[in-house]
């Protein structure tokens, strides 16, 4: 025994340390959770209350019947779809965030910064590689 009692109790109850690999870390986990029943049944396959079970079987594998046409509502005018059409463009101007002046005059100078950029760049390199193939094919 040490010299400190109460040292031994503490080396004995020390925390595990913690994992330093993703694999270790997924081991951890795994055991610290209980592990779960084979012959429980999923609850995603339970049948609802209420309905035979040859309609739910039949549901199960098929899903819904195809609708009929006869119910089909009339094709509508070409002005008509077109008038829907705009009325919605419309609608959806409305939800857009409009940029103030101030961040239009910023991103517009952004935008003619970068392409002035861009057009020296490829320039450049237009100017190298034809002074370059000149020079090899001359």
């Amino acid at each position: 025994m040490s010299e400190e009692p109460g040292k031994d109790r503490e080396e004995d109850q020390k925390p595990q340390s913690r994992p330093v690999t993703a694999a270790a870390r997924r081991e951890r986990r795994a055991s610290a959770r209980p592990a779960a029943r084979k012959d429980a049944a999923p609850a995603a396959k339970a049948k609802p209350k209420g309905k035979p079970a040859a309609e739910t079987e039949a549901e199960g594998k098929k899903g819904r019947a195809t609708p009929s046409r006869d119910g089909k509502e009339k094709r509508v005018g070409m002005f008509a779809r077109l008038f829907r059409f705009l009325k919605e463009v419309v609608a959806e101007l409305r939800k857009v965030i409009w940029p103030t002046r101030k961040q239009m005059i910023t991103y517009t100078a952004v935008v003619l910064v970068f392409l002035a950029v861009m057009v020296a760049i490829i320039a450049g390199l237009d100017l190298g590689i034809g002074r370059g193939v000149q020079a090899i094919f001359g």
